[in-house]
């Protein structure tokens, strides 16, 4: 079994927690509930974490599926090294993928954004969204949205936990799961305590999200690196 760093699931976690696609939806549906209750602060609150603990959730169950699929796969002692170094490879394209993105950005990128053909009805769901019920309700379904945007790094992490005893990948899914949402409950409680508008978020993510690209990039490909020369 290869060696396990907290370090590289908090990197892992990290590079997943800056992508712009999960903060955008955030931002959506904060501001939706805002048009609908613009002096509810406690609602926006509420709806904010719902939707925060909502996705954590549904997140904490696809790792436990990818973690039993990996398992299956890696039951065959002999193709254990190819499929470790596998996850190297496609942390460092996933890498290379966000920093192309930074030197040339473009909306809807593969493998790093939420595909363009998804955000029309994306955009519908979060606009029908107006209390807690429905945020829950959209935090879950949302998921299916973000997986294609956000999954790489998850399954790179639940690749590696893999090789553990599936009791012993619960703290380490807990603190994955975590960190990705981190961001998503500091905009709602930044909104809330009125330490900054959703509109500056807003402005700040799209003025940014190239740097965020990067630093995503930066950081799945350190752990691409760093598995594939066999220091974890």
């Amino acid at each position: 079994m290869p060696d396990l760093t907290i370090a590289t699931i908090i990197s892992l976690a990290a590079a997943d927690a800056v992508n712009p696609c999960a903060l955008a939806i955030l931002l959506l549906v904060l501001i939706n509930i805002l048009l609908y209750n613009p002096n509810n602060l406690k609602k926006i609150l509420y709806v904010g974490l719902a939707f925060s603990l909502s996705i954590f959730v549904m997140y904490f169950i696809y790792g436990m599926v990818i973690i039993q699929f990996f398992k299956v796969i890696t039951a065959l002692a002999n193709i254990r090294l190819i499929i470790y170094k596998t996850f190297a490879v496609l942390a460092i394209i996933l890498g290379i993928l966000n920093i192309k993105d930074y030197v040339h950005y473009k909306v809807g990128s593969f493998a790093t954004e939420m595909p363009m053909s998804f955000r029309p009805k994306a955009r519908k769901i979060i606009h029908s969204i107006t209390g807690v019920k429905g945020a829950i309700f959209l935090g879950a379904f949302v998921t299916l949205f973000l997986l294609p945007c956000t999954m790489g790094p998850y399954i790179i992490a639940g690749g590696i936990l893999s090789f553990m005893d599936i009791l012993k990948t619960i703290p380490w899914l807990l603190l994955y799961n975590f960190i990705f949402v981190s961001p998503m409950i500091a905009i709602t409680l930044f909104v809330y305590f009125r330490m900054s508008k959703i509109e500056d978020i807003q402005t700040w993510k799209d003025r940014n999200i190239r740097k965020l690209h990067l630093i995503a990039g930066i950081l799945t490909m350190a752990v691409g690196l760093i598995i594939l020369l066999g220091w974890i």
